[in-house]
């Protein structure tokens, strides 16, 4: 009798597993769910619709976007952790979600909960200050931070975002004292700076039509080469302080995600990196392109949540 129980256990196993394979196999046979943890009309969410539909036409499936703003950007895991591991609901994975775990009680691991599908483009933060301020150059904000501490203020989209993080990195290479002023978003520390309410701001991509405009001067870059718009500006690498910091932002699934399926979506969306309209759409808004496949992005995501826990103690950020 245990020996027939047995046969019939290995026998329902291995149909589940059947079944498994050929639901894989045929995926996707409905529409997807990219859950983008940002408002919509952002530059994320702009290019979060341009690659879906860079997917959608390779998958012959439509990719539906779902915005879900908040909690620095990690509304989409939270979501997707209880999702069904079939490959139709997928989440936006930004950086800061292996930094919250150790700033706050958060309802995911970055690495236990999730399976890290390929990286799509990377942000870049850009040191600046209006164009009619004195500062000139990196070196005239730190000086003027440091000969007087806290007269120097920045703006940020808040606390702890990759911008501030940027900053507080600075002013412990550098000495320098500086005034953290978070607001909520690029947008409003940018609009505080055209006011001359702050000093100067650290500001992704959403900078790009201002310094254009000439409204607003770049100082450094966080970045780790020079592309796009912000090829004549200097890194932090090229000011001598010796750091940069990386934003990848990819495409993920709930943990189990089947390798196949993993394999179909990192395809589709390496090869959308090379479609002229997801390109184009890069461009507009001088946001580079970035891949890690799912072997890279993984050991990425276990390294950043392992390094975020030693640069939050290092900074000392209240």
């Amino acid at each position: 009798m245990i020996h027939k129980v047995r046969r019939s256990l290995l026998a329902l196993a291995a149909g589940l597993v059947a079944a498994g394979a050929a639901q894989a196999s045929d995926y996707p046979s409905r529409p997807i769910t990219l859950i983008v943890p940002f408002s919509p009309g952002g530059v994320t969410d702009v290019i979060a619709r341009a690659m879906g539909k860079s997917i959608a036409a390779q998958l012959k499936q439509p990719v539906v976007i779902e915005n879900k703003p908040g909690v620095a950007g990690s509304m989409g895991v939270v979501d997707m952790k209880s999702a069904k591991p079939d490959g139709y609901r997928l989440a936006l994975t930004p950086i800061s979600i292996f930094r919250q775990p150790y700033i706050q009680k958060t309802n995911y691991h970055p690495i236990d909960d999730v399976t890290y599908i390929a990286t799509y483009m990377t942000y870049d933060f850009i040191v600046a200050v209006n164009a009619s301020s004195p500062y000139k150059s990196l070196a005239d904000l730190v000086n003027q931070a440091k000969s007087k501490p806290g007269s120097v203020s920045y703006g940020t989209p808040g606390k702890y975002a990759a911008h501030h993080i940027t900053m507080a990195m600075l002013s412990k290479k550098s000495g320098a004292e500086f005034n953290h002023i978070p607001f909520k978003g690029d947008t409003e520390s940018i609009n505080a700076l055209m006011a001359g309410h702050i000093d100067s701001i650290v500001a992704s991509n959403t900078l790009v039509p201002y310094l254009n405009s000439g409204k607003i001067r770049a100082l450094a870059t966080a970045a780790n080469e020079k592309a796009g718009d912000f090829k004549s500006i200097p890194t932090l690498h090229d000011a001598g302080y010796g750091f940069d910091m990386p934003s990848p932002v990819g495409i993920a699934g709930p943990k189990n995600l089947p390798a196949d399926i993993v394999n179909k979506l990192d395809t589709a969306i390496r090869n959308a990196q090379q479609d002229p309209e997801f390109k184009k759409v890069l461009a507009n808004y001088s946001v580079r392109g970035h891949y890690f496949g799912p072997k890279e992005y993984t050991e990425f995501a276990i390294a950043s949540f392992r390094n975020e826990e030693s640069l939050l103690k290092e900074l000392q950020l209240d």
